[in-house]
């Protein structure tokens, strides 16, 4: 009713109308009135209309003026608007600095489980250098360096390789390392991280370098050690770098060739490089290996590298380093 009531109040001339119409309507087919009061009505009634129609027109019209203004008004103000707009969606505005703050927040990828093997092994693929640092390089002795030299070959292309490790003729560094091993979890049986299994782990490293090295003509190889633990391992590849820690759980730092810290890693490497003491690998060449090295060409070996095996190691802690570096196997496996 309240609806009702009101749109009769809105449109009162045309209701008054309507009723006027019907009112005359049914005096005159009664004969209740003359003709002449009839046809009164009627022009009474056709005037009313008129001013219906003519109080609509006023409203349209001044509707059309209104939305005229507002839209006026909208075009003024986005005129305004228009110098901010390109101050924020410029190629210097707010917009796209906010969008290189976001890119630059997701520079580095978080990897998880198994996504750190297929990363490693994605880069390992198609690259043609590699740089190492870490511990004593029990992974990159089993997988990278194989499986690297493997893929160059298939693609009948050169190889760059660098290592760095702690150098196993540095007790002090070699026990901090041990120490620091065993602290991550419970070791393996017969598997005990001590000074003596670290000195053979990186020893071993040397030796493969060497014997991969003689076996390759596609292979340069640098290797450093260094007197200094690292708690992470780098890997740096021709379209990324990884870095990893020692426990496999623990997740993984990924960094893509295109983003500004890879160049950051690759200069950070090369200086810890020079700081490390360098082997001079080509001193390999006077000592040829057997596909199985003998213990006597072992130690003739590390005798020319500069790296004189401890006096407590006997023929059997040798022949463990030849195990160790020949048929290395991958400690994640």
């Amino acid at each position: 009713m309240t609806r009702l009531f009101t749109w009769v109040v809105n449109n009162l001339d045309a209701f008054i109308g309507l009723l006027l119409a019907l009112t005359v309507a049914i005096l005159g087919l009664t004969s209740t009135v003359s003709q002449e009061v009839v046809n009164s009505a009627i022009l009474l009634i056709l005037a009313l209309l008129a001013q219906a129609m003519l109080r609509d027109r006023l409203r349209r019209e001044t509707n059309e003026h209104q939305v005229r203004h507002v839209l006026g008004d909208t075009r003024d103000r986005l005129t305004e608007l228009v110098p901010q707009m390109r101050e924020i969606t410029g190629p210097d505005g707010a917009l796209n600095r906010a969008r290189e703050a976001i890119d630059s927040v997701s520079m580095v990828r978080v990897l998880n489980g198994t996504e750190v093997g297929q990363a490693l092994a994605e880069a390992r693929r198609h690259t043609d250098r590699w740089d190492f640092k870490g511990g004593t390089g029990t992974y990159t002795r089993a997988v990278t360096l194989p499986e690297c030299l493997d893929h160059a070959r298939k693609r009948n292309a050169t190889l760059r390789f660098a290592i760095e490790i702690i150098d196993p003729t540095d007790e002090g560094v070699c026990e901090r390392y041990a120490r620091f091993r065993r602290s991550l979890a419970p070791d393996a049986p017969g598997e005990r991280w001590t000074v003596d299994r670290t000195r053979k782990e990186s020893f071993a490293t040397v030796l493969a370098a060497c014997w991969h090295l003689q076996r390759s003509g596609l292979l340069t190889i640098d290797v450093r050690l260094s007197p200094r633990m690292t708690t992470f391992r780098y890997d740096l590849s021709s379209s990324c770098v990884i870095v990893t820690q020692e426990n496999p759980q623990t997740p993984a730092l990924r960094i893509d060739r295109k983003e500004l810290y890879y160049n950051r890693y690759n200069i950070e490497l090369q200086s810890s490089r020079e700081q490390s003491r360098r082997v001079p690998i080509e001193a390999a060449a006077q000592v040829k290996l057997d596909d199985e090295p003998s213990v006597e060409q072992v130690r003739r070996l590390f005798t020319a590298l500069g790296l004189p095996l401890p006096r407590s190691f006997g023929d059997r802690d040798v022949a463990d380093i030849v195990g160790k570096a020949i048929q290395a196997r991958d400690p994640y496996a």
